[in-house]
C-alpha cells in the first residue's frame, strides 16, 4: 500500500504541475476576468491534469487490479475515474474559493492548497472505489466477457 500510495503522489505532482501550467496560461494569457481567473481556467485545467492522471492511474498505479484490458475496461474505469475526480473537483473549487474569499490569495497559491486537501479525497476514492480489488470470481467473470 505504501509503494502505491507513493506512486500515486508522484502522479499527482505530475498532475499538479500540468493543472498549474495549464491554470497559469489560462489566467494569465486568455482570462481576465474574475469567472475566467477563478471558475473556467481551473475548470479547464482540472480536465487536462484528470486525463494524465488517468493515464498514470490505469496504466502505473492500479494496472495490478485491472484484468483483461481491453477499450471496456478503459472506457469504464475512465467514467468512474471522471466522476470521482468530478467529486474532488468540487472539493478543491469549494477551498480555492474559501481560500481566496478568506485570504484574498492569487489563484495559483489557493489551487496549490485546494489540490493538497482534495488529494487525500482522490486517493480514497481510487483505492476504494474506481480500481477496487474485485474478488476472484468477478475477476474470472471479467475476463470471459473480455474474449
Amino acid at each position: 500500500m505504501a509503494v502505491k500510495y507513493l506512486k500515486f503522489i508522484v502522479s499527482r505532482l505530475i498532475g499538479t504541475l500540468v493543472d498549474t501550467f495549464i491554470l497559469w496560461v489560462f489566467s494569465t494569457y486568455v482570462f481576465s476576468s474574475y469567472i475566467g481567473n477563478y471558475v473556467i481556467s481551473p475548470t479547464i485545467s482540472f480536465e487536462v491534469a484528470v486525463f494524465t492522471n488517468f493515464l498514470f492511474s490505469y496504466y502505473w498505479i492500479w494496472n495490478k487490479r485491472i484484468s483483461g484490458k481491453n477499450k471496456k475496461t478503459f472506457i469504464t474505469h475512465f467514467i468512474l475515474f471522471n466522476i470521482s475526480c468530478v467529486l474532488g473537483f468540487i472539493v478543491k473549487m469549494a477551498f480555492l474559493l474559501l481560500f481566496e474569499r478568506l485570504f484574498g490569495w492569487d489563484v495559483i497559491y489557493c489551487n496549490l492548497i485546494a489540490l493538497l486537501i482534495s488529494g487525500i479525497f482522490n486517493y480514497a476514492l481510487a483505492e476504494f472505489i474506481v480500481f477496487k480489488k474485485r474478488p476472484p470470481i468477478i475477476e474470472a467473470i471479467n475476463d470471459r466477457e473480455s474474449l
